[in-house]
């Protein structure tokens, strides 16, 4: 009875873990790697073929970005997860399908004008169907049997529509184990969806730690904020460009912005126009305005029972064409734009940045986790050049970290939710899903507390019915110089790679450093990058 790491260990994305027990094979979650955990083109490290099953937490592409790549590779099992989760994947899967196939025509005629080979996609549309094609969808607390001497269980995780948390009970040769794997465990009070659900036993947690180093650093008034930051920028004649992961955030944003026209919170321009120019988030608002007994909260499902949309109001305008989001950089009126992808890697988003970066009256509004090595988190700390299309862009809008707004839950409410484990704790606390730094640092937390923490590496394999590592894994320190490895890079290029990690760790050390300083650091590297940004 094994329990194998196979992603978002000591990273944000990509999370993988599996189950092994009387020779089945069960994974839980299988997502995409993004910004600076990507690694190795997302490939699978293990045999997709020997997969017996999979269990979904929830439809977000860093937990299922990768079951379409899954069933390329030989899967054929079912896919379970709670019947939303269900819906949303059936949205999210094509859309990334979609994504891969586009990345991989415009990098082949690239590659085609210098001779070189055409790229293959990650999956195609129809390995996505393929994938959806193997959904089974479950409800919350329903024991579900997995296959034989494993079963499990769905608990609201409080993070997305239809987010869970599992809990699986296994057995083998007279041992009984249960593991709880909390997939995202949601902020509280967020509108639209209920708080998280707790667990009270296990033998074993596998726990996230996204925000396992700080707080969240909202007020309690996020409306009233983000009332404020939209009426400034439109009374100085700007856009409010807003960066929003397509499900989830989007409908959380749309709902809030209901209730402050509703109160007319915005008072330089009451009638404010609001464009979704994302085709996935107005699919997925669909299904945020269908049938979500069971899954949403009371307010919404009130607001619901009166007749009302909780996410569309007066000025509310849909993007569905290429040609609908370029007029809006066109049209000089001021407004708020919500597009994908939260991180800025990808989607329409790019297109408003390039148009709104450079203009001071502009904001940019980040409402949502940015991970290492995206767009996204560049801006959020503060870099005053970007590249877009092949254009350096000025950055001279006004960049608002809004933290208000997190679908996770911050360091205390991590702290509850695994405190939520008594009178017996775990034997186990597998930290996993954050940034080495956030990972260790909660461990320790935790430790102090009277746990037993273990922040695992990738490739690491725990013994579940012993109780002990039986394989270390793959320090993370390693992995990126390992990948140049792989693929045969020049001793040159490995070396290069050895330096950047060794800039980021003089970047760590420097922390607490004068203004003055870390400004004169920034500007050099700053110098440095441009010089060879080719």
């Amino acid at each position: 009875m094994k329990l194998h790491f196979y992603g978002a260990d000591k990273e944000v994305t990509g999370s993988c873990h599996q189950l092994e027990v009387n020779g089945k094979k069960i994974l839980i979650d299988c997502g995409l790697q993004q910004g600076g955990d990507e690694l190795d083109d997302n490939a699978l490290p293990f045999a997709a073929g020997e997969v017996d099953c999979v269990l979904v937490t929830h439809a977000h592409i860093d937990h299922s970005g990768r079951l379409p790549l899954l069933v390329k590779n030989g899967f054929a099992g079912p896919v379970i997860a709670t019947r939303l989760t269900c819906d949303l994947l059936r949205i999210m899967l094509m859309d990334s399908a979609r994504i891969q196939e586009m990345d991989a025509q415009w990098k082949s005629q690239k590659l085609s004008r210098a001779g070189v080979e055409a790229v293959e996609p990650l999956y195609t549309v129809e390995d996505a169907q393929a994938a959806l094609d193997l959904l089974q969808p479950c409800e919350y607390g329903e024991e579900l049997t997995v296959c034989d001497g494993v079963r499990a269980k769905f608990i609201d995780a409080g993070h997305l529509l239809g987010s869970a948390s599992i809990l699986v009970t296994a057995q083998e040769e007279g041992v009984t184990r249960t593991v709880a794997f909390s997939g995202d465990i949601g902020n509280t009070d967020q509108p639209i969806i209920r708080d998280p659900d707790y667990i009270t036993k296990a033998d074993y947690v596998v726990m996230e730690s996204t925000y396992g180093n700080r707080l969240h650093e909202g007020s309690g008034y996020t409306v009233e904020e983000l009332a404020h930051i939209i009426d400034d920028t439109l009374r100085r004649g700007g856009n409010v460009v807003i960066p929003s992961f397509a499900v989830g955030r989007t409908q959380e944003l749309l709902y809030y912005i209901r209730e402050m026209k509703g109160q007319r919170m915005v008072r330089s321009y009451p009638d404010f126009p609001v464009y979704v120019d994302s085709p996935l988030a107005l699919e997925a608002t669909e299904i945020y305005s269908g049938d979500l007994r069971g899954y949403a909260d009371e307010e919404t499902l009130l607001v619901l029972r009166k007749g009302f949309q909780p996410i569309r109001f007066p000025n509310l305008r849909l993007c569905r064409t290429s040609d609908e989001s370029r007029m809006l950089n066109m049209d000089k009126e001021p407004k708020v734009i919500i597009s994908s992808s939260g991180m800025c890697e990808a989607g329409r988003i790019r297109h408003h940045l390039k148009h709104n970066l450079w203009r001071p009256e502009c904001t940019i509004l980040f409402v949502g986790y940015q991970a290492n090595g995206t767009l996204g988190r560049l801006l959020v700390d503060g870099i005053d050049t970007v590249k877009l299309f092949g254009e350096k862009i000025s950055v001279k809008a006004q960049i608002v970290n809004f933290r208000g707004m997190s679908g996770h839950a911050d360091k205390a409410g991590l702290e509850k939710w695994i405190n939520a484990f008594a009178p017996e704790k775990p034997r186990k606390v597998f930290v996993v899903h954050g940034e080495e730094e956030a990972a260790l640092t909660f461990a320790e937390s935790i430790r102090l507390q009277g746990y037993e923490p273990l922040v695992p590496d990738f490739r690491a394999v725990y013994d579940l019915a012993s109780d002990r590592l039986v394989e270390a894994g793959v320090p993370s320190a390693s992995l990126h110089v390992k990948e140049a490895v792989r693929h045969k890079a020049s001793p040159a290029y490995i070396r290069l790679q050895q330096m950047g990690q060794r800039i980021l760790e003089v970047i760590r050390h420097n922390e607490g450093g004068t203004n003055k300083d870390l400004a004169r650091f920034a500007d050099q590297l700053q110098s440095l990058v441009d010089k060879w940004d080719r």
